[in-house]
């Protein structure tokens, strides 16, 4: 069938050329669709159901709300787990359902399922989903800030609240039509409201109470529509207009009348714009300011979404008020494109090194073109590919690939061919005419097939393992195993097909097989060691052995980690401060640590995120902010040649000497990566499971201390679960009875006076205000005279009497849980750590077994390890499963192209000779085993066992033509040797940029590169020596009969 495949591309040269052509253009047009991203979406199908709950503490939000959610939730479909957080005034549960699960099912179960519990939630409250986004969907952030001098247009200067009023009603409302754009979030700045601020000793002076003003703001505050009539045929609208318009008609509403003369709300209360209670912040070089995040729908391209964000900041800026600038401090698109150029300069440099290579041992400039043209051919199909599987360029799905391997069998072909053209000339004394080329290039072609393109086949079999990877690893290398696939079996074709045409069409004229100067210098030296080699051949095998047995050893000692991190360029920097710090403290303190950040020249700029935004998406409480360093680019630091490690350690040193701030150090992207594989921010979280939270905090606290006694632990934390003071007005229910009071009387007073209550909206336009009354700022904020708040008190005759607060309620300060965390309706405490200088896997054991060793944890008390380790171990099994079954599948492909199973096994010796290679590059690199590597070293199997048929292939021939096998040994690998070499060479030349490249996101590619380079030097070298002494001493007694087992 082969045969008759490659007769007919010979016969139908035009017809290929033409397909093939069609093929490019194809590509071309395909490679302006494709989608670029720094890194494929990770995230599982995660749905946030968060539920504002103002005035309710951690305890009561997880009892009141976190509880039901969970428990409605926990029988849905496909459901993987949840986990929820309760922190003050707000629950969030996040349902995680299984991959595949489509998203948009899974949010429609979500919703029918809290539609069942509304009415078992307390009243007012309720459950909202998060946006329609994946943990990545961050993907742009800009700032809001106003110019110095800038006045708004009542000569007043830009303040927070106007600033805010100009990010959500302004700016917001277009970006969100941005097609991609699924939310935009906003943090920082106060919400405009209206407030009415009664002073208390007016209100007792007029018989009057908060809720009386709330209620006469809300009655003299609407709109009424009555019908219509008829008149003279003509119609009529009725209706009547009462909403309160500005600050002087809410001042002019009448409150109550006083022998006929009325009290109005200006008379008790000072009416007057103001802000609401925020629960977060948001600053920039040590300046307060409005921030907006843009959050990307799911299954859009980060990069095309986050460009078309940028182009519409662009032309919003020019609408906005005079001095006021929407400012981008955050794009995607910025590591994007730095990561795709590492990859196009990878890819770039590797296919000029495989064409020199190529021009070089080839010694025929047409041959050395025709081989070349396989890689943007194929390269372009695979596009293709890509584009219609749905796979994204990005450092993973073209981090694997090699030209190199893409031109192995071409390389095969063409040397073949080009070897049968010069003797065929030779022979007869004269070029050769195209219809005597033909038959030549066919029986050339023939002759090499098999193994050349079994090569590829196995090279290409190799990494199915990888698409066993489920979960986040599967997520992660599915692409890569993808593209390498579809590229190779591009290049299969190609090689079945376009080369014997291309070769037969355009090796005209006078055909040599040059050898050059390289060539006959390695064949000189190669023929005495490999005679040496069959002489002392049991010595050469031994060796071998005991080579592959010490490269075992070094392996089993060296570290493990998942994948290598990811260098994006830029810091986050997580602060954590004492819980109960207010949000104004929070502020000023960030002020000084982002004026200590940008007094480091390398930093282009900070900005930070405190609190929780206005979209729950990332709640924090106000002691904790984010914060995010943006480095400029290299060149333009004092010593371009300073790490960013070296940086980080700079900056800890620094910010550690400001007072009040615990710090943990990581990456934008790498955050909620690591948070989205395991609820957690950091390399590793150690979760206690159990019920009582004073006993999971003890327990916590024992295993940070075993923690912080590890080498490599970096940046260890208990999380914050206790320490919330609260100021609690008790009722005193004896009391209260006395003066025919409930509980509700009290609770609502305080929440009106202190929270607030709103009494509507205020309309301008499109935009829309809260109407809240609440005490002036000056009363609510003293609590020591909050006690002599009047209680209205309702006797039978209904004249309003009142009592101190301090009468009917005890006022204390309590200490509560900061916040509690719940997995699978288990309460939880996290202790996180990160790893520094030392690889994950060991780390991981280390601490696994100190604290086993050293913590004692209660009955019905256990632990789970999270983080990225968890990852390394489940690919890990997985491929320990499935790389042997593949390996099986090999050795049976062997079997048919060589019907005997000796030469399988003596092809098969080949791969553990490679991997020493590679275990031997990544120990001399210091590098730890890692997934990465792992794929290394599957590709690595597959290179091993192309070189060896492609060896062995050849001897065998000889030997069943002249019956000699020391001499069909010896004249086979001499006259492989150039083939083997030049596979050899053009695999590893085309790795060699991957692992000296330092550019963004190449540390992701350097271990697989580095196990490739090393296990092809070590294979080839092992292949061409070690081989053939093996063949030898199996078919040793074998003489007439080369094909026996």
């Amino acid at each position: 069938m082969l045969e008759a495949i490659i007769q007919t591309s010979i016969r139908r040269r035009w017809v290929i050329m033409f397909l093939v052509l069609a093929l490019c253009g194809f590509g071309a047009w395909n490679y302006t669709n494709l989608p670029i991203d720094a890194v494929p979406d990770i995230t599982n199908v995660q749905i946030q159901v968060n539920t504002e709950a103002p005035g309710y503490s951690p305890l009561e939000a997880e009892q009141r709300i976190t509880f039901p959610v969970e428990t409605v939730l926990s029988g849905l479909p496909n459901l993987s787990y949840t986990r929820s957080l309760s922190r003050y005034g707000l629950s969030q549960v996040t349902v995680v359902f299984e991959d595949g699960t489509d998203l948009y099912f899974a949010r429609n179960l979500v919703n029918e399922r809290l539609g069942q519990i509304k009415s078992q939630l307390p009243t007012g409250l309720e459950p909202t989903m998060g946006p329609i986004a994946t943990g990545l969907g961050e993907i742009f952030m800009y700032t809001v800030s106003a110019e110095p001098g800038a006045v708004q247009e009542n000569g007043q200067p830009y303040d927070a609240v106007a600033l805010r009023e100009i990010q959500d009603w302004i700016i917001k409302r277009q970006l969100i039509l941005v097609d991609g754009v699924t939310e935009v979030n906003s943090i920082g700045g106060f919400d405009k409201q209206y407030h009415v601020t009664p002073d208390p000793s007016k209100l007792l002076r007029w018989d009057l109470s908060m809720h009386k003003v709330v209620t006469a703001l809300s009655m003299n505050n609407s709109n009424r529509g009555a019908g219509y009539v008829e008149r003279n045929g003509q119609q009529l609208l009725v209706r009547s207009p009462g909403q309160l318009e500005d600050i002087q008609a809410i001042e002019n509403v009448v409150l109550t009348a006083i022998d006929g003369i009325p009290v109005r709300v200006k008379d008790v209360a000072e009416v007057a714009i103001g802000h609401e209670l925020r629960t977060g912040a948001a600053t920039r070089n040590g300046e307060e300011v409005v921030l907006g995040t843009t959050f990307m729908l799911a299954g859009e391209n980060s990069r095309a979404v986050a460009r078309r964000v940028a182009e519409k900041l662009d032309e919003i800026n020019g609408t906005l008020p005079e001095g006021v600038r929407a400012e981008a401090v955050y794009d995607r698109t910025t590591l994007v494109d730095r990561a795709i150029e590492t990859v196009r300069l990878n890819l770039l440099e590797g296919a000029l090194l495989v064409v020199a290579v190529l021009f070089l041992l080839l010694g025929n400039m047409r041959a050395a073109l025709i081989t070349a043209l396989v890689i943007p051919i194929a390269m372009l199909g695979t596009i293709t590919g890509m584009v219609e599987a749905g796979v994204s360029a990005n450092l993973m799905s073209l981090g694997a690939l090699d030209f190199g391997l893409i031109v192995d069998g071409a390389v095969i072909i063409v040397e073949n061919s080009v070897r049968h053209l010069a003797l065929t000339q030779q022979t007869v004394g004269r070029r050769l005419s195209l219809e005597e080329r033909l038959p030549v290039v066919y029986r050339a072609t023939s002759e090499v097939i098999r193994p050349s393109l079994f090569g590829v086949l196995i090279i290409t079999l190799v990494y199915i393992p990888i698409f066993a990877l489920e979960g986040v690893e599967g997520k992660m290398f599915h692409p890569m195993a993808l593209t390498v696939v579809m590229a190779l079996t591009v290049a299969m074709v190609l090689t079945l097909t376009f080369v014997p045409a291309a070769v037969a069409m355009f090796m005209s004229g006078k055909v040599a097989e040059k050898e050059n100067i390289l060539i006959r210098g390695t064949k000189a030296i190669y023929r005495p060691v490999l005679q040496f080699a069959l002489n002392l051949r049991w010595l050469v095998v031994s060796a071998a052995a005991v080579l592959v047995a010490i490269s075992i050893n070094l392996a089993s000692s060296m570290g493990t980690e998942f994948i290598p991190q990811l260098d994006e360029g830029d810091i986050a920097l997580h602060a954590l401060r004492i819980p109960g710090t207010g949000l104004e403290q929070a502020v000023q303190m960030q002020y000084l640590l982002e004026d200590t950040i940008m007094s480091f020249p390398e930093v282009e700029t900070t900005f930070s995120k405190i609190g929780t935004p206005e979209v729950a998406t990332d709640p924090m409480p106000p002691s904790v902010s984010d914060n995010f360093i943006m480095l400029k680019p290299r060149e333009l630091w004092p010593n371009p040649g300073k790490s960013k490690a070296e940086l980080i350690a700079e900056i800890e040193s620094v910010v550690t000497e400001l007072p009040g701030n615990n710090y943990e150090f990581t990456q934008p992207i790498q955050m909620r990566f690591n948070e989205l594989i395991s609820g957690v921010r950091a390399d590793l979280g150690i979760m206690v499971f159990g019920d009582d939270l004073d006993q999971l905090a003890s327990s916590a606290q024992e295993i940070l201390e075993v923690l912080e006694g590890i080498e490599g632990v970096a940046d260890p934390r208990l999380e914050q679960v206790e320490g919330l003071p609260v100021l609690s007005v008790s009722p005193k229910r004896a009391m209260m009875s006395r003066y025919g009071l409930n509980v509700a009387d009290v609770q609502d007073l305080v929440s009106a006076a202190i929270g607030g209550e709103s009494a509507g909206l205020i309309y301008e336009g499109d935009r829309r205000f809260q109407l809240v009354v609440r005490l002036p700022e000056t009363k609510r904020t003293d609590l020591n005279n909050l006690g002599r708040l009047p209680v209205p008190i309702p006797y039978a005759n209904q004249e309003i009497s009142y009592v101190p607060l301090s009468e009917v309620a005890t006022l204390e300060l309590v200490e509560t849980p900061n916040q509690i965390s719940r997995e699978n309706g288990l309460r939880r405490v996290v202790v996180t750590a990160n790893v520094r200088g030392r690889d994950l896997g060991s780390f991981v054991a280390e601490a696994e077994a100190e604290i086993q060793e050293q913590v004692e944890l209660p009955p019905g008390y256990y632990l789970d390890y999270g983080g990225t380790f968890e990852q390394l171990e489940s690919a890990s099994a997985r491929l320990s499963l499935v790389v042997p079954a593949t390996l099986i599948v090999i050795f049976g492909l062997l079997l048919i192209v060589l019907g005997t199973v000796k030469d399988g096994i003596v092809i098969f010796t080949g791969v553990p000779l490679a991997l020493t290679g590679g275990i031997f590059a990544l120990w001399i690199r210091d590098m730890p085993l890692s997934i990465s590597a792992g794929v290394g070293f599957i590709a690595l199997s597959g290179i091993a066992v192309l070189n060896g048929l492609v060896l062995l292939t050849f001897i065998r021939k000889l030997w069943e033509e002249k019956g000699q096998l020391n001499n069909a040994i010896i004249e086979g690998a001499s006259t492989r040797l150039r083939p083997v070499l030049m596979t050899a060479l053009v695999a590893s030349l085309g790795f060699i940029p991957m692992a000296l490249n330092t550019g963004i996101g190449a540390e992701v590619q350097r271990p697989l590169a580095t196990v490739v380079i090393g296990g092809i030097i070590s294979s080839t070298l092992l292949t061409l020596v070690v081989l053939p002494a093996l063949y030898k001493i199996v078919h040793a007694k074998t003489f007439l009969n080369p094909r026996g087992v």
